[in-house]
């Protein structure tokens, strides 16, 4: 198997898993913040990351028609200014960005220079394949915290993405 297969497979089945995860998270849960993030907020970071990560730089990444500043960020570059009003993305908006980003992964890795020696954004200094792996990492991370927190709130589990080569 080459390796392009390989990430192809693997960012298949963790995106599986993520959008497992966002369908079977209770409507009367998703704004909920539980002293965490909301499920919407990590569900959309996670998306937003993948989708940019899997381009050739920053400077050539174009975002999602509905997206809106800052909101794929957490922390202190993730937070309402005073008297701004975050409205959260729903779940429909947030799955047809899944979506979006699925659709996007052959093409996206096929089109990858992976002997490239630079990722193409400026605060990774990695090669582009040793970024691809930050990137799955990155994605599953937050997977598994939806994952963890479905199960804590709802009982509910969510499959190990399967593998696939289409």
């Amino acid at each position: 198997m080459d390796v392009r297969s390989a990430l192809k497979g693997q960012y298949r089945a963790v995106l599986g898993m993520l959008r497992e995860a966002i369908e079977k998270w209770p409507m009367e849960l998703w704004e909920k913040t539980d002293g965490e993030m909301p499920a919407w907020r990590v569900a959309y970071h996670a998306i937003y990351f993948t989708h940019l990560y899997l381009g050739k730089d920053n400077g050539s990444f174009v975002k999602g028609a509905k997206h809106r500043d800052p909101l794929q960020r957490f922390g202190n570059g993730g937070g309402a200014k005073e008297g701004e009003v975050i409205v959260p993305y729903t779940k429909e908006e947030v799955l047809e960005y899944w979506g979006i980003c699925r659709e996007m992964v052959d093409g996206a890795v096929d089109a990858m220079n992976l002997e490239r020696q630079e990722c193409g954004f400026s605060w990774y200094q990695m090669p582009k394949l040793d970024h691809q792996f930050v990137n799955l990492r990155h994605t599953q991370h937050h997977v598994g915290v939806l994952i963890a927190r479905l199960r804590r709130l709802t009982g509910q589990e969510v499959k190990w993405g399967e593998y696939s080569k289409k």
